[in-house]
């Protein structure tokens, strides 16, 4: 479907939304509702190439200087596993990435955590499982 959203997140009749209205305001600097947007559209933006955006929804205490996409990377889907509240402004997504690089498949299984300051959700760390 032309302008699917990578994140995949498909609506109540089971359609998947378009970028335009699924993670597309949080690219043009809608904060996210929750931490789960927030991992869906920082998802959609390494799909994108979107690192000004992947920089900018770093938290600044584990924020890198820079980052290098692997722009050979073909992303092929998200799975949300769990997210779960772990505090008033913290909460903690596992889901499952999946890409192809060079040739070889790639699974991406991680536990992210999130903080919440001023009103905007920020991806903390993440832990492989």
């Amino acid at each position: 479907m032309p302008g699917s959203c990578p994140c995949g997140r498909s609506n109540a009749k089971g359609q998947v939304l378009i970028l335009d209205v699924c993670c597309g305001p949080c690219h043009a600097g809608v904060p996210a509702a929750d931490a789960e947007s927030l991992m869906r559209s920082r998802y959609s933006a390494f799909v994108t190439g979107n690192v000004p955006y992947l920089l900018a929804t770093w938290h600044p205490s584990q924020r890198p200087a820079t980052l290098a996409l692997e722009v050979q990377a073909k992303w092929l889907g998200l799975e949300i596993r769990q997210h779960r509240s772990t505090g008033a402004d913290t909460a903690e997504v596992e889901f499952v990435a999946r890409f192809r690089l060079a040739g070889k498949a790639v699974r991406q299984h991680e536990r992210s955590r999130f903080l919440r300051e001023d009103g905007r959700w920020f991806y903390v760390d993440g832990e492989v499982l």
